[in-house]
């Protein structure tokens, strides 16, 4: 396992020598002898897991250089200690203000050092390990709800096709349906009737179901599904109940599941959006 990066900074050679010779034994240890050097260092590698900030500094002071390294998204979480001469209580509190860890005052001690360093460094792989732990559980579960979408529309296209058997349509029907209730409920969203329902998230939904529109055609009779002539007025009543044979369909089929009713009951509104 490679050894923790900890960047010092000092403008002080001896100072920059002192803490080396403390720290390079547990610890891969770079310098930076002034604010400039220190914000070049801290974003180039190997990057460091840890700071040790001389405040009273030319040019830049520790205070600045600490601003900086807030404000940038590649050092801003980078674990920082103030080191500085002043003991007054008013300068560490400012210290803490600014985003410092931690505050040690000069003359330094070797082991209150190496105890200030290590809880440090223990408190950075915690919170590393935290964020990779999240990154993992939400890359997982955007591959899980990806793999769900997949089989939903798997399953949904299945259905329309299996309708399709009994009543063949055109090789775009099933496009074109899509298309036409996309457009559709586009415009009736800028409705106030439809507009609590009609979110562009229902709208999404409502596309991707369109496939699902005539799956109650398996449930007519092929007397007059497949009937070459005019249908007659009876006939023609049965046939417009496909719609509604395709919707309680799917609304017992969700209730065998459990689910809330997303295809059946979009949006959950007062009245359904499917026939």
């Amino acid at each position: 396992m490679d050894k923790p990066t900890v960047l010092i900074v000092d403008d002080e050679p001896v100072n920059l020598s002192l803490l080396t010779e403390l720290l390079r034994a547990d610890y891969r240890v770079r310098a930076a002898s002034s604010g400039r050097h220190a914000l070049k260092a801290a974003a180039s590698s190997p990057f460091p897991d840890l700071i040790l900030l001389d405040v009273m500094m030319p040019e830049i002071d520790g205070y600045s250089v600490l601003k900086t390294l807030r404000a940038r998204p590649d050092t801003r979480d980078i674990p920082v200690i103030f080191l500085t001469a002043l003991s007054d209580a008013v300068d560490e509190e400012r210290g803490l203000e600014c985003g410092a860890n931690d505050y040690i005052t000069k003359p330094i001690k070797p082991a209150v050092l190496r105890a200030r360093v290590r809880t440090q460094l223990d408190v950075k792989r915690a919170r590393d390990f935290l964020q990779n732990k999240n990154d993992y559980l939400e890359a997982e579960i955007a591959r899980r709800m990806l793999d769900h979408e997949i089989a939903q529309q798997v399953g949904i296209r299945a259905l329309a096709h299996l309708a399709e058997t009994r009543d063949p349509e055109t090789g775009n029907h099933i496009l074109r349906t899509q298309v036409y209730v996309r457009l559709l409920a586009e415009k009736l969203g800028d409705h106030p009737r439809f507009a609590s329902q009609l979110t562009p998230a229902n709208i999404e939904l409502l596309t991707k179901s369109a496939p699902l529109h005539d799956i109650g055609k398996v449930g007519i009779p092929d007397a007059i599904l497949l009937k070459p002539g005019p249908l007659t007025e009876d006939e023609w009543q049965i046939m417009k109940t496909h719609a509604r044979l395709g919707f309680d369909a799917i609304e017992r089929a969700e209730a065998d599941v459990g689910t809330p009713g997303s295809l059946s009951h979009p949006g959950q509104g007062d009245r359904p959006l499917a026939p």
